[in-house]
């Protein structure tokens, strides 16, 4: 029973850390990167989808990206919807058939702004992460009678050490994201 709860939470929290790590991806740095457009929502005929729904994706050079939609009618809807993103500070150019995508060089301003949001990113999967230890601590008090005092409490034990390895990796991962945000 015991094992079922911890094993719960660290399957959770393993999507909190690969959530946050997504999350992560689609801060810019300055490099072009396909991910920064996949979340992206465009209305299409009156239903936001995601951009990567939409059209295909392609790196073509260190700082632009082409956007080839699979409906040529959707390309002003794209087009309006990359214009109308907050954070990406990109003016698309529509020829047509395809959008390209220009990324701007990144101010130290704007690296300083990126490197805030990516710490308040962080600190949500924590709380995502002590969200998910608080609901199985829950569940092993409710263990109690069943089970005992003694294994409640090594199961305890373990839930931490997998709180704080969970902790741990979305700290690495923000530590990453930081370098690579202010690498000039």
């Amino acid at each position: 029973m015991i094992a079922d709860v911890l094993t719960d939470a660290g399957t959770r929290m393993n999507k909190a850390v690969e959530a946050a790590k997504d999350e992560f991806s689609t801060v810019r740095t300055g490099r072009a990167n396909p991910q920064l457009f996949q979340r992206i929502l465009v209305d299409y005929y009156g239903t936001p989808t995601p951009l990567g729904q939409l059209a295909s994706l392609q790196n073509t050079e260190a700082r632009s990206i082409v956007i080839t939609p699979y409906d040529k009618g959707a390309l002003r809807d794209i087009e309006q919807a990359i214009r109308d993103t907050p954070n990406l500070g990109v003016n698309p150019s529509n020829d047509g058939t395809i959008i390209r995508v220009t990324m701007p060089e990144l101010t130290e301003e704007r690296r300083k702004e990126y490197v805030k949001l990516v710490r308040g990113k962080g600190e949500d999967a924590r709380v995502a992460v002590r969200n998910i230890r608080r609901r199985a601590k829950d569940d092993l008090d409710a263990l109690k009678s069943e089970v005992g005092d003694d294994e409640v409490a090594r199961g305890e034990k373990d839930l931490e050490a997998l709180t704080k390895s969970h902790i741990d990796l979305i700290d690495d991962a923000l530590k990453r994201k930081e370098v690579e945000l202010l690498e000039i």
